[in-house]
């Protein structure tokens, strides 16, 4: 069969839209839902989606970027734009969920949907690994599983596919049924089941209930029985069923579980015959994935000998890029381990958020196993390096080497990963952003390891996505039409500077908020256009602060006066933040100074009063709400009096993070997000909602056995009475791991197991006691992370978590992982 061509009036004509067509016969290929990544304008059409931004605002940016056809809900949008097509619908989401369900029937294609809690990614794409070789797969990108991924992912199917794998991901009840109609699985396979999103149900048993929807076509269904607790055999899905276990009776029941040198050996029963597969991991979560990936494979036909082969030859996934400081002053995006036209669009998006070096430049393998013609495939391949700006391509494969004509940009080609490592020394790489990305069978990690600065062991892991996560939790709880200043003051509480301003700025939050002048001259160096307020400005800074157009907080008579005369030599009204102090007691301008205050604001041609704002003292404490209510109201009363002054409105703002949480009435046009887009709000129970950002990791140096009454460290503090086993970790009081940690208050996370400390902190060191444990040199330590939390380290040594996020050492390197 052939792909279906789409006309946007054919669109129109499936989503029964009323419409405004100028040019009916414009070919549609790609549905866009971000007006910053567009690949080709005119063969696309944005859907103007609203969910915690209203997606009509950024009709004008599409437009801009030379999209001409859409898909609205407001009517009024249609005549502004005379040369556009438009489709007007009830529901934008749902018109891409119609689209895609039509799009899905007109294939009959097997199709394998996966659900779960945890391990959804992995399995696609093992899976993919595993039936490569006997399919044109088409499968979900990255981890597209959402009610918005979901329809992107099916929309990529075309006529040569012979297999997809999809996964699909829930929040809430009543979100599956309609993942279901646009998946259409004949394959279900249900992956682990824990408590990933569960505040989004009322029980275990209503979330297992909506994710099963998924199946309910399904000509077979493949799952472990601990998953399906609560739910009758009768009342799960599939016409057929497939199960495994570890640990009751089973289709493929695993047996025997054995650790081989980084390697796991499985044994199981199946058709009555003792049969093995060696997986090449031993971890815990990857080792239950491989388990799902076996049943799989025998659920589909093949034989244990043929499965066996293939498992042992899976190969790790990253599903994450990784931003990190590279040399001669470069920013190294490496995301060596997959390449294909849908991910390196991902790949590109990222790129274009880094502001921090003019050039960019891609290291790009060809690519492989795509059913394209190579000519076909290098030519899109070019026109999105040029669409994203690119400025240098060097291009690793004799396929992609054939089509250096089609770069109309500075390249250089390698005809392997061999040839490049060897004329390494002799290229030029200095101050500029580099994406690295590549086949696995290209091997490009050993590109970003040269690339990369050598990274000290200790290594705190900062997830971009979870902190978008936590930027869009807090904006559901915004009116519309409030603005957010996000604080990235103390190094970003510790996570980077630039880094997380690029992620700010690229996800349109209003303002950033530093404490210094020169936290901001950094980030306005860096490529930061945001307005940027200077919380603590010095006097001796003004000068910088007016040359980068930074926004000072002004908390005195003094400073103002200060400030003005700075200004004596321009003519301009400049931007400046005003402070009150409505009862926090540390600075601004209380009820006694209002009147000289306006009176000099009056005055002056020379300021522009940008926003009015106070911070509220105890906004997250129940007990001290009273206090809260009389802050708001005295910030209320003061800030009218300024504005009546002024004749103008400035933004008003007092809310911080936890102020978002309880107290809604007090957003007024502007609130300041903190620690909450890190994961924390003393607000939420247990920070619900959030998700964790940070990682701080080091790893084992060396491994001890001691004898009955050895002490341990500085002082003899560690005593060990019995004798056992120590492990020294390469973190100390110098990476930000303060001495209270020692002597057993501190623990870690060490495979699996929390080991407490031993002895003294030291400066760049740690003991702990693994005792009855199996570590080895090499192996990862876990400082903090979703499980072993920063709330529990701030507990135990009677703190607050900001303290433990801005103690960490500039030394210890920073790992940014988008997806």
């Amino acid at each position: 069969m052939q792909n279906p061509i789409y006309t946007i009036a054919k669109i129109a004509e499936i989503l029964n839209a009323d419409s405004k067509l100028v040019d009916a016969e414009v070919i549609i290929q790609y549905l866009v839902i971000d007006s910053r990544s567009i690949l080709v304008p005119e063969n696309s059409v944005f859907f103007a989606l609203s969910s915690h931004r209203d997606g009509h605002e950024f009709i004008k940016d599409a437009y801009a970027r030379d999209i001409r056809n859409f898909v609205v809900t407001k009517a009024e949008y249609v005549n502004q734009y005379p040369d556009g097509n438009f489709l007007l619908v009830d529901n934008v989401l749902a018109a891409l969920q119609q689209l895609s369900i039509y799009h899905r029937e007109q294939f009959q294609l097997q199709t394998i949907g996966i659900t779960g809690s945890n391990g959804k990614t992995i399995v696609k794409e093992w899976l993919y690994q595993l039936l490569a070789a006997d399919f044109n797969i088409v499968k979900s990108p990255k981890s597209y599983n959402s009610q918005i991924g979901v329809p992107l992912s099916v929309w990529q199917i075309e006529a040569d596919h012979t297999l997809g794998i999809f996964e699909a991901g829930i929040s809430a009840a009543n979100e599956m049924q309609r993942l279901a109609e646009i998946i259409q699985p004949g394959i279900g396979i249900l992956t682990n089941i824990g408590e990933a999103h569960a505040e989004g149900f009322s029980s275990k048993k209503e979330k297992l209930t909506e994710k099963l929807k998924l199946f309910s076509g399904s000509d077979l269904f493949i799952y472990s029985p601990e998953y399906v607790t609560g739910i009758s055999t009768k009342d799960l899905p599939g016409k057929k069923k497939f199960t495994w276990s570890s640990k009751q009776l089973a289709d493929l029941q695993i047996t025997a579980v054995e650790p081989i040198e980084g390697n796991c050996y499985l044994r199981a029963i199946y058709q009555d015959t003792e049969i093995a597969c060696m997986l090449p991991f031993k971890d815990k979560a990857s080792i239950e994935n491989g388990m799902i990936c076996w049943a799989t494979l025998l659920a589909l036909g093949y034989t244990p000998e043929q499965a066996d082969a293939r498992l042992e030859k899976l190969s790790h996934v990253s599903m994450r890029l990784e931003l990190k400081n590279g040399i001669n002053q470069c920013s190294i995006i490496d995301d060596s381990y997959s390449a294909d036209i849908s991910s390196l669009a991902i790949a590109l998006d990222f790129l274009n958020q880094q502001n921090q070096h003019p050039k960019k430049t891609v290291i790009l393998s060809e690519l492989f196993e795509t059913g394209r013609d190579d000519l076909d495939l290098y030519t899109e391949i070019a026109e999105l390096l040029a669409q994203k700006k690119v400025n240098r391509l060097i291009g690793i494969g004799t396929h992609i080497s054939r089509y250096a004509d089609l770069f109309n940009f500075e390249t250089q080609f390698f005809d392997d990963t061999n040839a490049f490592v060897e004329a390494f020394p002799g290229l030029q790489f200095s101050h500029e952003t580099i994406l690295v990305k590549g086949a696995r069978r290209f091997g490009f990690g050993r590109i970003s390891k040269l690339l990369t600065q050598k990274i000290h062991d200790t290594v705190l892991e900062i997830d971009l996505n979870a902190m978008v996560g936590n930027l869009q939790f807090y904006r559901s709880k915004i009116k519309p039409g409030v603005k957010i200043m996000a604080m990235v003051k103390a190094f970003s509480y510790g996570s980077g500077s630039f880094e997380i301003a690029n992620l700010l700025q690229f996800h349109k939050v209003d303002y950033l908020a530093v404490a210094y002048a020169d936290e901001g001259i950094a980030l306005r160096k860096a490529g930061i256009t945001l307005p940027i307020m200077v919380m603590s400005p010095e006097e001796s800074a003004f000068e910088a602060i007016i040359r980068h157009r930074l926004e000072p907080e002004i908390y005195s008579l003094e400073i103002l006066n200060s400030f003005l005369n700075a200004l004596s030599d321009y003519d301009f009204d400049y931007p400046i933040h005003i402070k009150i102090d409505s009862g926090m007691h540390r600075l601004g301008f209380d009820q006694t100074e209002v009147d000289a205050l306006a009176a000099l604001l009056k005055d002056s041609a020379r300021v522009k009063v940008q926003s009015i704002f106070s911070h509220l003292v105890a906004s997250d404490a129940a007990e001290h709400d009273g206090f809260t209510r009389q802050q708001i109201d005295t910030f209320k009363i003061i800030a009218h009096q300024l504005v009546n002054v002024l004749g103008y409105k400035p933004l008003l703002h007092i809310a911080n993070t936890s102020g978002i949480s309880r107290w809604p009435e007090a957003q007024m046009d502007m609130v300041r997000l903190g620690i909450g887009l890190y994961g924390f709000d003393a607000a939420l129970a247990n920070n619900r909602g959030l998700q964790t950002v940070m990682v701080l990791k080091t790893t084992v140096t060396q491994v001890k056995n001691l004898q009955p009454g050895e002490t341990v460290g500085y002082s003899r503090r560690g005593i060990m009475p019995n004798g056992g086993k120590i492990a020294t970790v390469k973190i100390g009081y110098a990476d930000g791991y303060t001495r209270y940690f020692g002597n057993g208050v501190g623990k870690m996370l060490i495979n699996g197991h929390l080991v407490p400390v031993i002895g003294s902190i030291c400066m760049d060191m740690t003991m702990l006691d693994v005792t009855g444990i199996d570590v080895k040199p090499g192996d990862e330590a876990i400082v903090f992370n979703q499980e072993h939390t920063i709330m529990q380290l701030a507990k135990d040594i009677n703190t607050i978590p900001y303290e433990i996020l801005t103690n960490i050492s500039q030394r210890v390197k920073r790992v940014y992982f988008y997806e």
